[in-house]
């Protein structure tokens, strides 16, 4: 079974789907951005403060190359501008989980733990320019796309089995 990679703006419930996918269907679930921490051995957060975006997407890159030669049935959570690795269709089956900004941010602010849902995003400290990056990146999604899900309204199981139907 080839792999799913989920695709979608910050904030989407990316991750939290993952692990919905893995549980319901017995698979790993694997977090792009957990995966670069991990062979940084520091922060996202970090990383960009110190190295610069350019840096980090050569980063995501190295990732893309490793998921791409190494993993198999797996769902793979990405980081909101993974969409834009050139062997993304190399990995697996791309879904984008698509929502408004406005019900994205939504989810961000009642989260029981926004504080730090906001701290990990410092983007939505400034909601306007995560706006202004959510309307440059949404028909890039939709571009790589093989399924698109809308999430809104919809729970993390629900939205798994959704995906399955869907491939």
């Amino acid at each position: 079974m080839k792999n799913i990679i989920l695709i979608g703006f910050m904030g989407v419930g990316k991750g939290t789907v993952a692990r919905a996918y893995a549980k319901k269907y017995d698979i790993f679930a694997i977090d792009t951005d957990d995966l670069i921490e991990s062979l940084e051995n520091r922060k996202i957060k970090e990383i960009f403060e110190q190295e610069g975006e350019d840096y980090f997407r050569q980063l995501e890159k190295k990732t893309a190359n490793w998921l791409a030669k190494n993993v198999q049935n797996a769902v793979i959570s990405t980081g909101g501008g993974f969409f834009k690795q050139k062997k993304l269709k190399d990995i697996g089956v791309v879904i984008l989980l698509d929502s408004s900004f406005d019900a994205i941010y939504k989810r961000i602010l009642t989260h029981p733990n926004s504080q730090k849902k906001l701290k990990k995003r410092p983007l939505f400290t400034t909601p306007q320019k995560a706006k202004e990056i959510y309307k440059q990146r949404v028909q890039g999604y939709k571009e790589v796309a093989d399924f698109i899900i809308d999430v809104e309204n919809k729970n993390a199981f629900e939205i798994a089995k959704e995906i399955k139907n869907s491939i």
